[in-house]
């Protein structure tokens, strides 16, 4: 193995690829080998075949770099997925099958019993579903995934007080930027002074899928969904990056907000303990303002800007016990950052293997 570990981009040219090129730039553990993309644009530059979308410039040393078709063949050890999700689930499992590991952001296998829907911080122990995985299926590689945007940020914030409160219900209006629709996006005739009250299939994501798998309880080889009842309103608002959520809680005991607030402030699980490189210390940052957070303000948190959840105005619900905001980058850890940290944790976790693992723990002392 070389000083750094090989990984693939698969959809390289769409939004999600793009903002997985821009997250790897300097990555201590990982380098871009391979970048592909859909048939049409195969075998030409990465340069011609991109319409750059994100502030800044196309990192200059991958212009001339030949997009390959994602297949197995590929010179790299992870390949991270912005395929959509209808090409994602045979093309994921072809190259789990030949032995890559897969960091998908698509949603094709987010609900297998057997594939982790993983957020570092929050159930890093479901990764035991890999072995179950490969045995299964036969498979030399391996799939993760990572949730849906809005998820991702809800569930980070709640689950330090799942596991000192006991979380009963949650009630969740989301205001979810249009970035989150990819790109172009939403029609500008449709969102400029307006709020669109649906998203396809997000609320069903919310209230019956994502949030009670990350939440569940790992028994053997299945994982035990979360008993948690969730209610949500998912909608589109004109705001360019960052997804703001209003949530309101009901536990099983009634806890007082000081404790909640502690709860959060002191917040440290795995990823943070082992220093993964994407991994934001804090994992939560609490605001005090009244008015904060903002997306404007706020959704760039973190040493890696964007990587952090922001929860504000916590306050006394008066039908739950208490109500707060939370907001995060859906595009960056929403999305291609939460791939990346997952790759990070695979490969401190050894399920790389040990070379891996200990290049890492030699760039990256924890």
């Amino acid at each position: 193995m070389g000083s750094k570990i090989k990984v693939g981009i698969l959809g390289a040219t769409g939004a999600v690829g793009q903002r997985f090129v821009q997250l790897l730039q300097g990555h201590p553990w990982f380098e871009i080998s391979v970048l592909t993309a859909s048939q049409r644009n195969v075998g030409r530059r990465y340069g011609e075949a991109c319409k750059w979308v994100l502030r800044g410039d196309m990192p200059a040393h991958l212009r001339d770099v030949v997009l390959e078709e994602a297949r197995p063949g590929m010179d790299c050890q992870i390949v991270f997925s912005a395929l959509p999700s209808g090409a994602a689930r045979e093309v994921e499992q072809e190259l789990a099958a030949a032995g890559y590991a897969v960091c998908s952001n698509a949603s094709a296998h987010r609900y297998d019993d057997d594939i982790p829907l993983l957020i570092p911080e929050v159930n890093p122990e479901h990764l035991a579903l890999i072995p179950v995985q490969q045995a299964r299926r036969g498979w030399k590689g391996f799939i993760t995934t990572n949730p849906n945007c809005s998820t991702t940020h809800l569930v980070s914030a709640l689950h330090p007080l799942h596991q000192a409160f006991g979380i009963r219900k949650v009630f969740v209006v989301t205001m979810q930027a249009v970035s989150g629709a990819g790109y172009p996006g939403v029609s500008s005739m449709d969102i400029l002074d307006n709020i669109v009250p649906y998203i396809p299939n997000e609320e069903e994501k919310i209230e019956q899928r994502e949030p009670h798998k990350l939440l569940g309880r790992l028994d053997g080889e299945r994982i035990q969904p979360a008993e948690i009842v969730i209610s949500a309103h998912c909608n589109r608002v004109p705001v360019r990056n960052g997804h703001l959520e209003a949530v309101s809680v009901e536990c099983k005991q009634r806890p007082s907000l000081e404790a909640i607030r502690e709860a959060w402030q002191e917040y440290r699980p795995l990823a943070q303990q082992l220093n993964l490189p994407s991994a934001p210390q804090p994992p939560i940052v609490v605001r005090s303002e009244p008015d904060r957070p903002q997306p404007r303000m706020d959704r760039m948190l973190g040493q890696v800007p964007g990587m952090a959840t922001v929860v504000g105005r916590l306050r006394e619900d008066p039908l739950f016990h208490f109500k707060f905001l939370v907001l995060g980058h859906n595009t960056v850890r929403g999305a291609a950052g939460g791939s990346l940290l997952n790759a990070e944790l695979l490969v401190a976790q050894g399920y790389l293997g040990a070379e891996a693992a200990a290049l890492a723990r030699v760039a990256s002392p924890v």
